[in-house]
Parts: structure tokens; C-alpha cells; sequence
């Protein structure tokens, strides 16, 4: 598509990725760690902004900018160059934390994607093209719930119960290849080979009491207050209460909206330099 053609401007929404169980299956020789997780989004996230430009820019702005590198390091500049694209001004508005277990690079990049594609008319990149990016990169592209293994490459869909879930992160960062390396088991079992069809919220939570995030321990270990979070998400009104990722975000579903925004209400007044979100997620 001609640059005469582009749309003034595509906004693009970058959701939170949220690890309902996370498995740590084996390594590869090369080192990448081949993982078993089920993830889901939340209806909260970043957002990308492109506009036609003369050159290729880059700004962050939003609640949570601070800290969010504006070099070529940074994926979204990234997936503009897998994409090609070099006259275009691209703004992200970071409303996530940094660094905290939610996929917000891998999905700030694939937001970024979707949104070039729709304002240049090029195609998404797909593969080996998409991994380089990140192991998430994938998944976030779907934007969907689905089981991922490997290393981000085998991507099943799955349809999870919409849930109301309260996001926590007591205000620390934590570096994912840390925890990877600080694990003591580097192979432990993968979830059930079929997954179960869950109708309910109930059912579903219960089904998690059983799988893990096997990055949990090791990053409480690096970062006490993480055991902080899941002792203030544990009480009667919430079914479950993990980390996502390598931390430091937990999350805690609950039976309905209502009973979460109570529960991140109360959290977020006991806890005012916390970040205490309720939302959505499917």
C-alpha cells in the first residue's frame, strides 16, 4: 500500500498476559527452557499508536514510562524492523509495570505489529520471524487464551470461562533470567495432556489448585514481598491466588466483577504504593 494511501493514525491495544500455570518441562542444549503454560489476557493493558511520519519515531509516555528503554533494544522498535517499516511515528502508552510478569514487551510488540500491518497494508510476519522477537510474541499476537510449550512455538487454543481477576504488583521489578537461573529443578512434569473442558469459573479455578508456577518459589526468594502479594490476595473471596510469569504481579480470580473491584479496593488502601488492578480476562 502507497504511504498516500495509510490511515492518519491505527491504535492498537496491548492486553496484560497472565500466566494461569506455568510448568518448567526441560532445557535445550542452547539453553532456552521449554515451558507448559496455560495463559489468558486481561481486558487492561498498554496502548500502541502509528501515524504516517517522514521518519521512523519512538516515544514512551503513560503512567509507567519511566524506565522503558526508547532504544532499538526495545521490541516495539524491533517488530517495526521485522516489519520493514521506517516512515512511521509510533507512540506507546505504558499503563502496565515493567518487568513484571504480564508479557507487556512481547505485547506492546505484537500490538505494535498488528497496527503497522493495518496502516501499511503489510503482511504479519510468522515463525522464526515472530520468535526471534520473543517467546511471547506468538501468543500475544493471537491474543487469546491458549496452552503454549516448547519454547513459545506449539500454541493450542483454549477456551477458558471469562474471569474477574484482582493484579497486584508490590512495586519491585524482577529480571526473568535470574529466576530461570536460580530454579533448583530444571525438568519437573508438564499439565495433563488433555485439557478439561471448564464451564465454570468454580471449575476452572479448582482445576489450577493443581498445576504451578514453577517460577514462583525462585522469585520469592529474589524478591520477598512477592509472598506479601499472595498473602493479602489469599482470603475467602478469592478461589485462587498465583504469580504470573516470573513475577513480581500475582493475580487472584474471583467469583464475579463485583467481589473483584471489593477485593482491589481494600488491597489498594492497605497497600497505597502498590499497583492493585480488577479486570477481566479471557
Amino acid at each position: 500500500m502507497p504511504k498516500s494511501s495509510w490511515p492518519k493514525t491505527v491504535d492498537a491495544h496491548a492486553p496484560a498476559k497472565i500466566n494461569l500455570a506455568l510448568h518448567v518441562t526441560g532445557r535445550r542444549p542452547d539453553g532456552y527452557h521449554l515451558l507448559d503454560s496455560l495463559v489468558a489476557f486481561a481486558a487492561i493493558g498498554d496502548e500502541i499508536t502509528c501515524k504516517p511520519s517522514d521518519d521512523l519515531t519512538f516515544r514512551v509516555t503513560g503512567p509507567h514510562a519511566a524506565g522503558v528503554p526508547t532504544g532499538p533494544e526495545n521490541l516495539v522498535l524491533r517488530a517495526a524492523g521485522i516489519m520493514g517499516v521506517e516512515r512511521v511515528s509510533i507512540e506507546l502508552n505504558k499503563h502496565l509495570p515493567v518487568a513484571a510478569g504480564l508479557g507487556g514487551g512481547s505485547s506492546d510488540a505484537a500490538a505494535t505489529l498488528r497496527a503497522l500491518s493495518k496502516l501499511t497494508g503489510h503482511p504479519l510476519p510468522a515463525g522464526d520471524a515472530l520468535l526471534r522477537l520473543g517467546a511471547d510474541v506468538p501468543v500475544c499476537l493471537r491474543g487469546q487464551s491458549a496452552r503454549i510449550r516448547g519454547i513459545g512455538e506449539r500454541i493450542d487454543s483454549i477456551v477458558i470461562p471469562a474471569l474477574a481477576a484482582v493484579l497486584i504488583n508490590p512495586g519491585v521489578s524482577v529480571s526473568t533470567s535470574e529466576i530461570f537461573r536460580a530454579l533448583p529443578q530444571k525438568t519437573r512434569p508438564p499439565m495433563p495432556e488433555t485439557m478439561p473442558e471448564w464451564k465454570t469459573v468454580d471449575e476452572l479455578s479448582t482445576w489450577l489448585t493443581a498445576q504451578r508456577n514453577d517460577l514462583e518459589t525462585p522469585a520469592i526468594a529474589f524478591r520477598p514481598i512477592i509472598a506479601d502479594a499472595l498473602a493479602a490476595l489469599r482470603n475467602d473471596d478469592v478461589l485462587l491466588a498465583r504469580m504470573s510469569g516470573s513475577g513480581a504481579t500475582c493475580f487472584g480470580i474471583c467469583s464475579d466483577a463485583k467481589t473483584a473491584r471489593n477485593v482491589a479496593k481494600r488491597i489498594a488502601d492497605a497497600h497505597p504504593d502498590w499497583w492493585v488492578m480488577s479486570s477481566g480476562v479471557t
